[in-house]
């Protein structure tokens, strides 16, 4: 059973989160023969405060 974990700075909308699992399923599925269904996807939002590139924190985006 494949297992992916993504962790991204910040929040995806449900909308965001179901294009990346889509796409993820479907190149684990064509490349390693994988069926869909045992494909398992775990998003972690992570607060920008709580990631660090470079020795400094990163710093939330505007907008």
């Amino acid at each position: 059973m494949p297992y992916v974990s993504i962790r991204v700075a910040g929040t995806l909308s449900k909308e965001q989160k179901e294009a990346i699992c889509s796409g993820v399923t479907k190149v684990i599925c064509e490349v390693a023969h994988k069926p869909a269904d045992s494909v398992l996807i775990f998003i972690d939002e992570v607060a920008h405060e709580n990631i660090a590139s470079g020795g400094k924190l990163l710093v939330k985006p505007a907008g």
